[in-house]
């Protein structure tokens, strides 16, 4: 088996194509059924996020995974599959690894450094694991890159490389308002990303702060953390129309800001700047083109966020870091997918110990200690002859080409690691087998 991630970001598409392919709760759960135990595809987690929606999967074919997987996709968004392809990238094996460690790391999100995706990729591996998608293989590979965006935010400053989506939107409102403690500002939503924003504006010490959300707990949480003020969803309108700043950044499907709450008291007087940090997007595209107002969407503060000078040396510094773990991982990977075969030479010695003493014991009358001595020192010599096999054979799987050695260890000695017994093998604490 192998592991494959198909998927279309920012990088390959705009704002518009990315909205046509996040996935809700159900589209997710389609896509699982209709995949997970065909004959191309055994595991499956599902990764949609505001700039990207990935697929990655443990399969035993490529072209055929590739094929079911990016149908799969297009049927269920409605996407037409030659305008689909367009924009899908495909990575496969090592490739595959490398890839989700950088998401992981932030090195791939449209804010370099960001870490919300760490909370996504976690949900998104509960929610296979629930759905029974997500088996051994593909779970460690995300638990480990979870340890390796752990480990990035812990041990670099890549948090500081690039501001948050956040900070840079921020900065715009500020070149159109002037500062923001003269200005009032409402935040629409109460989920991390919303939260991030109220304590940002906090932080910048914002004139007054609203936070409207659907769900009358969630946003008065958010408000009594951050001393802003709670409004019931049926109070939008009213509470927009009073406001300098708008961010919204909300779950919903369809938009939640559209033309005419922004003027519920009539036209506005002054200027106004909305942030759109959701996808789909919360704000009707018109709303930009009222007067007085200013749009700023995702696709802008992809087009503002670099990283130069001075960050490149943490940049690289994380990329070696990403690179050093990508490295271990398939170490470890190769590794294990060489224990069944270690294992089932392991049976193939046991098998035989077992009819030489069948052999003995008809030819000869042994007592009980007799036979169980000489089992012993039958044993003793196969442990020994396999013991050097046995170690280089997992050295030589650590290397790229580790698998070869197997699959000749394999015809050699005409070994099956599928056998049932090789499963009961017992197992030391550093893989040996005895």
């Amino acid at each position: 088996m192998s592991v494959i991630v198909i998927g279309i970001s920012h990088r390959t598409a705009d704002l518009a194509t990315l909205e046509r392919v996040v996935l809700n709760d159900v589209q997710q759960d389609r896509i699982g059924q209709s995949l997970v135990g065909n004959e191309h595809v055994s595991e499956l987690l599902v990764l949609s996020t505001c700039n990207r929606t990935e697929l990655y999967a443990e399969v035993g074919t490529f072209h055929g995974a590739v094929t079911s997987i990016s149908e799969t996709l297009a049927a269920v968004t409605g996407m037409p599959l030659p305008a689909l392809r367009d924009h899908l990238y495909v990575h496969f094996e090592d490739r595959a690894v490398a890839h989700l460690f950088s998401v992981a790391a932030g090195l791939d999100s449209m804010a370099i450094g960001e870490s919300q995706i760490l909370g996504q990729l976690r949900a998104s591996m509960r929610a296979a694991q629930d759905a029974g998608r997500l088996g051994s293989s593909l779970s460690e590979l995300v638990q480990h890159a979870l340890r390796v965006g752990k480990r990035v935010h812990a041990e670099t400053d890549l948090d500081t490389v690039s501001r948050s989506l956040v900070e840079q939107s921020l900065g715009i409102a500020q070149e159109h308002l002037g500062a923001l403690s003269a200005q009032s500002a409402v935040i629409i939503g109460a989920g991390s990303m919303s939260a991030l924003a109220a304590h940002t504006l906090t932080r910048a010490g914002v004139g007054a702060l609203t936070i409207v959300n659907r769900t009358p707990e969630h946003g008065q949480r958010l408000a009594a953390s951050t001393g802003s003020t709670a409004r019931p969803w049926a109070e939008l309108a009213d509470t927009v129309a009073g406001a300098d700043i708008v961010i919204s950044c909300t779950g919903a499907v369809g938009h939640v800001l559209v033309p005419h709450l922004l003027y519920a008291d009539g036209p506005a007087t002054r200027p106004m700047v909305l942030i759109d940090l959701a996808l789909p997007r919360d704000i009707d595209p018109v709303c930009g083109q009222l007067d007085g107002v200013t749009l700023v969407t995702l696709d802008e503060l992809g087009a503002r966020t670099t990283a130069d000078g001075p960050q490149r040396d943490s940049l690289r510094v994380v990329q070696d870091l990403v690179t050093a773990e990508v490295a271990e991982f398939l170490v470890l990977r190769r590794s294990a997918a060489v224990v069944p075969t270690v294992s089932a030479l392991r049976v193939r010695a046991a098998d035989v110990v077992d009819a030489e003493m069948d052999r003995l014991g008809s030819r000869m009358e042994l007592t009980d200690a007799q036979r169980a001595q000489v089992r012993q020192t039958l044993h003793r010599v196969t442990e020994k002859i396999l013991h050097t096999p046995t170690v280089r054979m997992k050295q030589l799987a650590g290397e790229e080409h580790g698998q070869d050695y197997a699959a000749l260890l394999r015809t050699l000695f005409d070994l099956d690691p599928h056998d049932a017994r090789v499963s009961r093998v017992p197992r030391l604490p550093d893989g040996e087998t005895r």
